[in-house]
């Protein structure tokens, strides 16, 4: 793997957009969430089916550990902190996961429930991978799923954007002119890779996202690699229980514009700079 220089230029980049350091994420909903991970809501496990009893004080000591948050239970409300040296180090490693599998040629899927923001990100190193000769894998595309949220059960579809995985409210027909939406569902990844394995078609050797895709694909066995906010404690559970590859911590909430850089960041460091 390349070992391309830019660390204080990424480490100050982090702080300076507020993806890292002092980041926008609220302290009051964070603990909300680690509260809501402890007493099991499917909404927040986001497809982790934890082994530990991963109560709301080991949760704030794994994210201080993890993220660089406080881990003083008395504080209760400001803005969460992240770490960059965490962050940095987080995005290495990831680097290394896609080197790895761009080196080998290998199959990748890729997806977001957080499309208005990472978009842009994940499409980069889509664009990538497939230029490296990687499979990006577009698996059951239109495929319904249902998925529960606030205002109860609807239906979704399986889209891909660049090669990244969304997913569009509505019948098939004003799905694919739908935008798409924010999720924590792990269904998706879960239809994509059973209709992969129904059809009997290759599954992939790497998956890459967020939120419901990364830790419904990391419970399931796949090698799986994501983003992740301070509110979502899931996605560093998965990491910490072995599901999870690679959890990089930052505001998954920022300009979209902000993350590009991060793609830069990524694909230099595994040698796929475009």
């Amino acid at each position: 793997m390349c070992r391309v220089g830019g660390y204080g230029g990424i480490r100050g980049y982090l702080v300076a957009v507020g993806l890292a350091g002092v980041v926008g994420s609220g302290r009051e909903k964070s603990l909300g969430r680690y509260r809501a991970f402890a007493a099991r809501d499917p909404r927040v496990l986001m497809g982790v089916e934890p082994q530990g009893a991963w109560g709301v004080g080991e949760l704030l000591a794994l994210m201080a550990e993890k993220c660089g948050v406080s881990a003083d239970p008395r504080c209760v409300s400001g803005h969460d902190v992240i770490d960059p040296d965490r962050t940095v180090a987080a995005l290495d490693a990831f680097a290394e996961r896609v080197a790895a599998v761009a080196q080998r040629g290998g199959s990748v899927l890729i997806g977001t429930g957080h499309p208005d923001r990472l978009l842009g990100f994940y499409g980069r190193l889509a664009d990538a991978l497939s230029a490296a000769g990687c499979t990006v894998l577009t698996l059951a595309q239109g495929r319904s799923v249902d998925i529960t949220t606030r205002f109860g059960l609807r239906t979704h579809h399986l889209d891909y954007v660049r090669g990244v995985a969304v997913v569009r409210e509505g019948d098939g027909e004003r799905a694919g002119c739908a935008t798409p939406v924010h999720s924590h569902s792990p269904l998706p990844v879960r239809v994509a890779l059973g209709a992969a394995a129904a059809e009997g078609r290759p599954l992939p050797d790497l998956v890459i996202g967020d939120h419901g895709w990364v830790c419904g694909a990391g419970q399931l066995g796949f090698d799986a690699i994501g983003l992740a906010d301070t509110d979502d404690p899931a996605v560093f559970v998965g990491q910490a229980e072995g599901a999870v590859a690679v959890a990089v911590p930052l505001d998954d909430g920022v300009c979209p514009d902000h993350y590009l850089p991060l793609a830069r960041y990524v694909l230099n460091r595994a040698c796929l700079s475009q």
